[in-house]
């Protein structure tokens, strides 16, 4: 569980990181006395702008201290998603930052197991990977069936594929926050 303090500065992190792309300067130096941002972490940073979605990259891998890897997708998110032009230097003041930071996955067996709004989905099929955050299902209003059947789209399978023995399928839970929150908060 990570404290209001730790999340406003990973949020920092975050726009510091991309501030830093965008001026080509290098990645701040980052000091933290938190042992839960030092901690390996998984997280994903999803970038808006007026309220739609600008980019959102992560890892569910937690091989680097959470702080840095919430830096490093920051950068990713502003610059790497495949679906969105970089952000420009103009843009970031119009920018809001969301984080999530991902629980390890379990195996998921059946639909039923799926909460919306509290669980996130991965499915991983032959070389194919696909993952959608929790708060996806929830801001579409899908059911669980809806939310396997677009994480198969999501991985660039059919719609059913979740339905296959050969898939595999995970769910993970999130803590998200963003700056919107934090603001109003």
């Amino acid at each position: 569980m990570l404290t209001e303090v730790e999340k406003k500065q990973l949020l920092e992190i975050a726009r510091e990181a991309i501030r830093s792309a965008l001026e080509g300067t290098s990645l701040p130096e980052i000091e933290t006395d938190s042992p839960a941002l030092e901690k390996p972490g998984a997280a994903f940073v999803t970038l808006r702008k007026h309220g739609e979605l600008r980019g959102c990259i992560g890892t569910i891998e937690p091989r680097s201290p959470l702080y840095r890897v919430v830096q490093n997708m920051a950068v990713q998110a502003a610059s790497a998603d495949y679906r969105f032009e970089p952000v420009t230097p103009g843009e970031l003041d119009n920018l809001s930052i969301e984080i999530s930071v991902l629980s390890p996955p379990e195996p998921l067996t059946t639909p039923e197991e799926i909460i919306i709004g509290t669980h996130g989905l991965i499915i991983e099929k032959s070389w194919t990977r696909g993952l959608l955050l929790p708060q996806v299902a929830s801001e579409r209003g899908w059911t669980a069936v809806e939310f396997l059947e677009n994480v198969c789209l999501k991985a660039g399978l059919p719609p059913s594929a979740w339905k296959d023995p050969d898939t595999k399928l995970w769910k993970f839970t999130a803590t998200v926050f963003s700056e919107d929150e934090m603001e109003d908060g």
